[in-house]
């Protein structure tokens, strides 16, 4: 943190850390996207579209919140999961508070009594987010909450829906009340730790998720070779790799004549021209990288 940041930072300031855990598809990153106005987390229907532990960072006049997305704790069988859990499960250890997401209209599985037994020994505060409530009917809430008062006792729980932003004002009230007393960490206006590198790839990925169906998306992961600023021309040129697991997805991801390929690129380019306030130029390439999801070293190398 710089001096003059420093010096700005008034008297009872409150600055940490903050984990949104939960299982697969219960909208952490849905609620990361809503505490801080703005999109910086993929979104998809499909579960475990988060990979990688992204801070999305939220500034006010009395605190600095990092929020710290995760991806879905689960019992994972493949290398690329365990490693998603972890990433997950090692962020316990680093914050200073913890929102637990549960999907109400799903109910309680034998997946969240797992996190629950994982979450009650750690010294940091727990805060425990009732998702998605506007899908279900406020007599059968009651007894959802009860029997996290059982998993969690004396756990604030608080009914909310992320989408909509129903009670997250009140669980950002909280959840400041919960920070220790500290310093600003990142600058004013910064949203996130990501770079825009990283966020391209993010987006090229979330379009993967949204036009394909069954195992495709999990086969996927993406690279990006070139991210070019041309400044005189307020344009970025992007060039980026899709790579698939199987040859027999590489046909299905070009479409026939190229659409599929052609409507991934369109949506994920006027999505990145929103966030980078800028024209893009997107270019797409697909290779085939048999394996990749069991290989310890490209999972390396994409940061898993």
């Amino acid at each position: 943190m710089a001096a003059e940041d420093a010096a700005k930072t008034p008297p009872g300031h409150r600055s940490g850390y903050v984990a949104i855990v939960g299982r697969p598809n219960v909208g952490k990153s849905t609620l990361l996207n809503r505490l801080l106005g703005q999109k910086i987390a993929i979104v998809s229907p499909k579960p475990q579209t988060t990979r990688n532990r992204i801070a999305g960072i939220r500034t006010t006049d009395s605190s600095q919140t990092i929020f710290l997305d995760t991806p879905g704790i689960h019992r994972a069988r493949s290398l690329i999961n365990r490693r998603m859990v972890d990433v997950a499960l090692n962020t316990l250890g680093e914050v200073d508070g913890i929102l637990w997401l549960v999907d109400a209209r799903e109910g309680l599985r034998k997946d969240d009594e797992e996190i629950a037994d994982r979450l009650k020994p750690l010294g940091a505060p727990v805060i425990v987010l009732l998702n998605k409530i506007d899908l279900v009917a406020k007599g059968k809430l009651l007894p959802v909450m009860q029997r996290l008062a059982e998993l969690l006792p004396e756990r604030e729980i608080i009914p909310i829906t992320a989408l909509k932003g129903d009670g997250v004002d009140l669980a950002l009230d909280r959840i400041e009340k919960l920070l220790p007393e500290g310093p600003r960490y990142y600058t004013e206006g910064e949203i996130t730790d990501q770079t825009e590198r990283f966020l391209a790839a993010e987006i090229v990925r979330e379009k993967v998720f949204l036009r394909t169906r069954e195992e495709i998306p999990y086969g996927t992961a993406v690279t990006i070779d070139e991210f070019t600023e041309k400044t005189e021309k307020n344009l970025v040129v992007v060039k980026a790799t899709i790579h698939v697991e199987r040859e027999t997805h590489k046909p299905i991801l070009i479409g026939k004549r190229g659409a599929m390929l052609k409507e991934i690129g369109t949506q994920a380019r006027e999505e990145l021209e929103k966030i980078l306030a800028c024209k893009v130029f997107l270019e797409l390439f697909i290779r085939v990288d048999p394996g990749w999801t069991q290989d310890p070293n490209a999972l390396n190398e994409l940061g898993l």
